[in-house]
């Protein structure tokens, strides 16, 4: 299997996901006050959102790149 036709495949399967899902969410540690030895952890939850044309856009891409010939 060639390099084109593996990323073709990532781009479909990372595009039916975005379809699938969304978005997703992480969580990010930040310090929210150091007072000598003793640290304050803050926890934020965010979210991130892939738009809808993005998803189709990548599975489009990854089609094309299924169907081309190289020469």
């Amino acid at each position: 299997m060639n390099p084109t036709k593996l990323i073709g495949i990532i781009l479909i399967a990372a595009g039916a996901l975005g379809l699938t899902y969304g978005g997703f969410t992480y969580t990010k540690e930040t310090t929210g006050l150091k007072l000598g030895p003793l640290e304050l952890q803050v926890k934020e939850k965010e979210t991130v959102t892939v738009p809808l044309i993005l998803s189709a856009g990548a599975i489009a891409l990854g089609v094309f790149l299924l169907v081309i010939r190289r020469k």
